[in-house]
Formats: C-alpha cells, sequence, structure tokens
C-alpha cells in the first residue's frame, strides 16, 4: 500500500525507517513546506515523490494511506482534507485537541466511507494483549488499583511549550497513561481529580491524574516534560501485580504474586522483536481498508472520543485554554 506522509519531523522519520523494513506498505510520498527538508528525507528513507505542500501530495492519485505527523494543532484540519481529497488517515495522537474537533473528524470519515485511525501505537501491539490475557486469567486476583508515569526531557522541543500548537504534556505524554488505564479498565469513570504544574508559556508541564471508576478502582498517572521517568506500569489486584517496563513500548511484562505477606516472581513475559513498533498501527489500517472498514478495532472511534473527553476534562481543571479556540 502506499504511504504518504505530511510532516518531516523525527515522528515522521521513525515511520519512514518502519515503512521501509516492511512488505506490505511503500514509502511513497513524503510532504513538507519545506521542499528542501521533504526531499533529505526521501533521500533517506526511499520517496519516490517529495512535495513541497500538503496540498500537492494530497492532489497525487497513487496515495492511497495518509500518516499525519503534524503538531497537534494541525491534526483537524489535515485530516480532513485529506479524507476529503479521498485518502484514508491514520492521524497521529492525540487524535485533535478536544472532542469538538475529534467528533467532526469521524463524522467526515463516516460520510466519505474511508478508515481513519488514530495512531496511539500502545493499542496495536502484541503487549497489549499479553497484559488483557493475564488479566483476564485472574493471575493476579481482581483488580483494584493501577499506577503509571511517563516523563521525557523534551521541555526544550517548541511543538511541547507553544500554546498555538496545543503544546503541553497532556496531548503528547499524559494521553498514553490515560490509554494504558483504559485499555485495561475501560472508562466507566465515576470522577477525575486532576491538577499541573505549568510551563512560563502557559501550558502543562507536568500532570498529575486520579481516575476513580463507577466499581470503586482507581488508577494513578502522573507524566512530565522535564525528566526522564522509569515510564513503569503497575496493575494491583488482590492476588498480586502485574509490572509493566516502559508503558509507551513495553519491553517486559513481570507478574508477581504475594507470598507470606510479599510478593514472588512468578512469570516474565518478553514482548515480541519489533521494527519500531509502528508497524502494528500501520497493519492494523492495511487490513481494515481491505476489509472496507472505516475504523481499526484496536483503537475504534468510540474509544478514540472517550479518551479525547478526558483529555479535555483534564485540561478544564487545569484551566488552560488554547489561543484558536478562544
Amino acid at each position: 500500500m502506499n504511504i504518504g506522509i505530511i510532516g518531516a519531523g523525527s515522528i515522521a522519520g521513525v515511520m519512514a525507517r518502519t515503512i521501509s523494513d516492511m512488505e506490505e506498505a511503500d514509502n511513497y510520498a513524503i510532504a513538507s513546506r519545506d521542499i528542501e527538508k521533504a526531499k533529505l528525507m526521501a533521500d533517506q528513507y526511499g520517496f519516490s515523490k517529495a512535495y513541497g505542500s500538503y496540498e500537492d501530495m494530497l492532489s497525487d492519485p497513487l496515495v492511497e494511506l495518509v500518516y499525519i505527523a503534524l503538531p497537534h494543532s494541525h491534526h483537524h484540519e489535515w485530516t480532513i482534507k485529506a479524507l476529503r481529497a479521498g485518502k484514508h488517515v491514520l492521524c497521529e495522537k492525540a487524535f485533535a485537541v478536544n472532542e469538538k474537533q475529534t467528533r467532526e473528524m469521524i463524522e467526515i470519515s463516516e460520510k466519505t466511507g474511508l478508515l481513519l485511525a488514530e495512531a496511539i501505537w500502545t493499542r496495536y501491539m502484541p503487549s497489549r494483549r499479553m497484559i488483557t490475557e493475564i488479566v483476564e486469567r485472574g493471575d493476579i486476583g481482581r483488580l483494584k488499583t493501577i499506577s503509571a508515569n511517563l516523563g521525557y526531557r523534551i521541555d526544550t522541543k517548541e511543538r511541547l511549550i507553544r500554546p498555538e500548537l496545543a503544546g503541553g504534556a497532556l496531548l503528547d505524554l499524559t494521553v498514553y497513561p490515560l490509554n494504558f488505564a483504559s485499555m485495561v479498565w475501560g472508562d466507566d469513570i465515576r470522577r477525575i481529580s486532576a491538577s499541573c504544574v505549568k510551563t512560563n508559556t502557559g501550558v502543562d508541564g507536568q500532570d498529575n491524574v486520579m481516575v476513580e471508576y463507577q466499581d470503586d478502582r482507581m488508577a494513578n498517572l502522573f507524566s512530565t516534560i522535564y525528566t526522564l521517568t522509569d515510564r513503569t506500569g503497575m496493575i494491583y489486584g488482590t492476588e498480586g501485580f502485574i509490572e509493566v517496563q516502559n508503558i509507551n513500548n513495553p519491553e517486559k511484562i513481570r507478574i508477581f504474586n504475594y507470598d507470606k505477606g510479599g510478593a514472588r516472581l512468578t512469570s516474565e513475559l518478553t514482548v515480541p522483536q519489533q521494527i519500531t513498533g509502528y508497524e502494528y498501527e500501520v497493519l492494523s489500517c492495511i487490513k481494515a481498508i481491505k476489509e472496507g472498514r472505516i475504523e481499526c478495532p484496536e483503537m475504534p472511534h468510540s474509544e478514540t472520543i472517550q479518551i479525547m473527553c478526558q483529555m479535555d476534562e483534564i485540561r478544564r481543571q487545569f484551566g488552560i485554554v488554547y489561543p484558536f479556540e478562544k
């Protein structure tokens, strides 16, 4: 399948490197507003076409699936333009900046009958199924509590600190702990309590989120753009707990069971080798397109909306409104 990428930043490079090692997909076109940047990436990853405008790439009839690799503030506009140009779309997380944009994007997908998927890669990875199987087997008893954190030193990146680009930790990092909890427990939420420490530009630099569920379970989630954290996810049950090393790209999954007042390691699982981890979302899109679907089962539109609603509520509690929302 011919892939066209809009944007030529670092995340586009990861996707291009992934596709270059896949048999099922081809690096066909790359578009940047800087044609030299597009040509450089085309040479590096073997794209057939390099475009100096997004519109020109979308008018290319050979582009089948478009990957949106732009700042969050631009997802809504270019996803809709790609769909209206007759292209299937895989849009980077966070899918949009708010629920309103999300619903508008999905509505166009439904009207055009074209696939629209959110590129939240952890939803598509084999590790998700592995964790689900452990939980459903009852290996750690009845689930009670989740904790998860994600942090990188990325406070110098322009797109992370500029309000007009929908910067901040929430849409870039906190979205992962939220999805981690959602993948285990769903979205039957009673209450969210959130606080943040803001940057000098007014976006959130560190987030702390408590999610209380209807059945009295709880998730405690933390993210930061200032430091590298251990990125660990913990799922606690009445008979033991699961430790996930790196919730952003799980490496190992360890199961502990309680023993005489302590805990002992009873199982350790290593996730399958991968190209980068991005290949799973691409493969899911290709399969869904071939089956005539407009969404991927791993991250259906309803779940994208749910997560966006959670982030809207969190941002409301932060008191953060992006300039283009006013």
